[in-house]
């Protein structure tokens, strides 16, 4: 019994002797370091400053809803604002000025400002890139149906409202007025669309080159209180524009009942409407631009009709200058082959 007694006392100690060594042993340990969560940096918006073009076009509404998705979908990589322009020349000028970093533009005009020709002969834009093809800009020549005027033909001798100055509606129409022999025999007026649409309306000028995609608002409006016809451009004006060395124009018809009182269909021509950024535009930047809008095109569409006709695997269709890299790496992700004379070589 004491033998038992003694090697439970015995135990007892032990077990003391090792409770106040752990005792000792966390007292003495060194206090755990934590290392702290790191602040994650904040990302620093890239600022998009998109030129569209008048009010009463389709690059204006379209601008207006991609600067509001890349804003609202970009988690906060970019914030981006639309203003109205003189459209896609004066675009073109903005991007080499660095006033614009993303533009709306003809891609025959983003053609000509790359090359460095016709109206931008010797002032080469090298910076120009492309990001993606949109719908076709449709010339129309809108008159008065109380005008007498029934054939391009016609127009000899009269008022005629060519575009805004420095945009690309202004080329064209001088482009096609001299094709028919006509640019010398009509007066020219350098008019906004809504700016012509109301001086057609008063009788201010005999008719108005508008190109742009259908419908246009600023036509739409003239039609609903004012008849209106629009004038046909004949195939031997086309064929000569072809021969002057002007490959961008394509045969177009705008439906009848287009606009209000347009009974008949009428055969035109038209060119491409198309996105560009300046090179140095960051390439994650441009990717997210072309995710953001084809992941949620349906709000694009819902900001104007001509937005129906913007497809993905359409966007390279009648791309005329190299795409930027960020608009290679996102087609590619998709699935779609680039052309190699799209890609972009090193540097501008």
């Amino acid at each position: 019994m004491a033998v038992s007694r003694i090697a439970l006392i015995t135990g007892i100690i032990i077990v003391l002797v090792l409770v106040a060594g752990a005792i000792f042993y966390l007292q003495m340990r060194p206090a755990p370091t934590t290392t702290p969560t790191p602040t994650p940096t904040p990302v620093t918006p890239y600022t998009m400053k998109i030129f569209t073009g008048g009010t009463g076009g389709v690059y204006y509404p379209l601008g207006v809803k991609l600067a509001d998705m890349l804003s609202k979908y970009s988690g906060g990589r970019i914030t981006a604002t639309a203003t109205t322009s003189g459209a896609s020349v004066a675009n073109v000028r903005a991007l080499q000025a660095g006033d614009a970093n993303l533009i709306f533009v003809q891609n025959d005009i983003a053609y000509y400002a790359f090359k460095g020709i016709y109206m931008f002969e010797g002032s080469k834009v090298e910076i120009i890139r492309g990001v993606a093809v949109l719908y076709p800009e449709i010339i129309q020549i809108v008159v008065r149906a109380d005008s007498g005027i029934k054939s391009l033909r016609d127009l000899e001798g009269k008022i005629v409202a060519v575009g805004a100055p420095g945009s690309g509606t202004a080329v064209e129409a001088e482009l096609i007025l001299k094709a028919a022999g006509l640019w010398d025999k009509i007066k020219a007026e350098y008019l906004d669309f809504r700016t012509a649409a109301q001086a057609l309306k008063l009788g201010q000028v005999h008719a108005a080159f508008i190109v742009a995609g259908i419908p246009t608002a600023s036509v739409q409006e003239l039609a609903a209180t004012t008849p209106i016809n629009l004038v046909e451009i004949p195939d031997d004006v086309l064929n000569n524009l072809k021969k002057q060395g002007y490959p961008f124009f394509i045969r177009v018809v705008v439906p009848k009942d287009t606009y209000s009182g347009v009974t008949e269909d009428v055969q035109t021509l038209a060119v491409l409407a198309m996105l560009a950024v300046r090179a140095d535009v960051p390439d994650d930047v441009v990717y997210s631009i072309l995710d953001i809008m084809f992941k949620h095109i349906d709000e694009l569409r819902a900001a104007h009709a001509r937005a129906k006709d913007i497809e993905l695997m359409k966007a390279l269709d009648g791309m005329p200058i190299p795409l930027h890299p960020g608009a290679v790496k996102y087609y590619r992700d998709k699935g779609i082959t680039v052309p190699p004379e799209l890609i972009p070589s090193e540097g501008y």
